[in-house]
């Protein structure tokens, strides 16, 4: 290849001319004769006639770099066909190559505009929307042939006030969106589930604790340990205890420094706050015990990673703890957790949550809010996946590919 070629990106061509100024014009020819035919493999070629293709092929700095290209057309003596001599990362009858589409594509996809886009790289706002789409294509074609993850992050999550709830599907061990899907019932998911691949391959679902989805994960992934996820668990037993406080003391609900003392752990209190919160609980003794209890289910919430038998210890405690919350105002927050038990001491097993299945939450809504939101879920549904889960291979612009050449 020489230093041309090596230069522009395109091996195979001899560069005859450079002109440079509001754009890098690059008058180029092949510099070997295409050793064989296309259509039949013949190597007898002769060449018919040439012409000249323009194309826009990338950015240097602030210039568009145009290649004016000689191509010859071939007649190939042996099954007397026609055709012109091809380039690799330049598709027959295209006025840009695969590297300038891809270049927009990734300026789009990163949040530059249409119209910023039409502006720097001289193609029109359709244009550019166009080749976003046909790259998109090229990912879910790619995405539909992808297998379930072995550990699989479930929750829902707010789309539109007109479509409801979408389900989010996450991989938790490669920290990728593996799939969104509108609804979050399961005859809404009940055809794309069906058709899942690998549903049996998934070891671990990890979900908060919804019945929904719990029938779901028992029906379509038979293999999997269901596993609560710490986060939305420890947010319950929060929100019963607020609800109990709110009762006994409608007043003191109102007043935030207090609200972040009782959500907060126990043993991240400085010494004066646990002192002024057990002031204030003194009054209330209900509530200063049920307090205690809550501090006591939530360090047990928060373990992680026990072997077998250090889980087998600890769950006589829970279920102690338990029985004695069902005699008391919390019986509600003791049925919940009594009810996932089993789901809540494989938590103990695993370290992974849906805390990253909420920062995709978090990311998605930024998503939708630069979009200005979205009418079509598909497009949606697109736009995540390239943002914040697909992990495949565009076929970019392969230079090791060139065609046969002869001297």
């Amino acid at each position: 290849m020489s230093h041309a070629s090596m230069i522009i990106g395109i091996p195979g061509l001899e560069v005859t001319r450079v002109k440079s100024k509001r754009r890098i014009d690059v008058w180029a020819r092949p510099y070997r004769r295409q050793a064989s035919c296309q259509h039949c493999g013949g190597a007898s070629l002769r060449i018919k006639a040439t012409h000249k293709r323009t194309v826009k092929h990338t950015r240097r700095g602030n210039q568009v770099m145009i290649l004016h290209l000689k191509v010859p057309k071939y007649h190939c003596q042996s099954c007397g066909r026609y055709f012109r001599h091809t380039f690799p990362g330049l598709r027959p009858r295209y006025r840009s190559s695969d590297t300038y589409q891809m270049e927009v594509y990734e300026a789009h996809d990163g949040g530059v505009t249409q119209r910023k886009l039409s502006r720097t790289h001289q193609v029109s706002g359709a244009t550019v929307e166009r080749w976003y789409r046909d790259h998109l294509s090229i990912k879910r074609s790619e995405m539909d042939r992808r297998r379930c993850p072995r550990v699989l992050g479930i929750d829902e999550h707010f789309f539109t006030r007109r479509k409801g709830f979408a389900t989010t599907f996450v991989d938790l061990k490669n920290h990728s969106v593996f799939d969104v899907k509108l609804g979050r019932s399961e005859p809404s998911l009940r055809h794309y589930l069906k058709g899942l691949r690998g549903r049996d391959n998934v070891r671990v679902v990890v979900m908060d604790l919804s019945e929904t989805y719990r029938s779901i994960a028992r029906k379509y992934f038979p293999n999997a340990t269901i596993v609560a996820d710490r986060f939305h668990v420890v947010r319950l037993i929060n929100q019963h205890f607020l609800k109990i406080w709110q009762q006994h003391d409608p007043q003191g609900r109102k007043n935030r420094g207090l609200i972040s003392l009782m959500r907060r752990h126990q043993w991240r209190l400085k010494d004066e706050q646990h002192a002024n919160l057990m002031r204030y609980l003194a009054d209330y003794p209900v509530l200063q015990q049920l307090y205690v209890a809550k501090q006591k289910l939530v360090r047990l919430m928060l373990l992680r990673t026990l072997k077998r038998r250090r889980a087998e210890v600890m769950l006589p405690r829970l279920l102690e703890l338990l029985d004695q919350l069902r005699d008391s105002p919390l019986r509600g927050l003791a049925k919940a957790l009594t009810g996932w038990r089993e789901a809540i001491v494989a938590m103990w097993r695993f370290s992974k949550s849906n805390g990253i299945t909420e920062g995709f939450h978090n990311k998605m809504e930024m998503i939708s809010r630069r979009a200005y939101g979205f009418r079509n879920f598909e497009n949606y549904r697109l736009r995540v996946l390239t943002h914040c889960g697909w992990d495949g291979i565009i076929n970019r612009v392969n230079m090791d590919a060139r065609p046969p050449l002869m001297g």
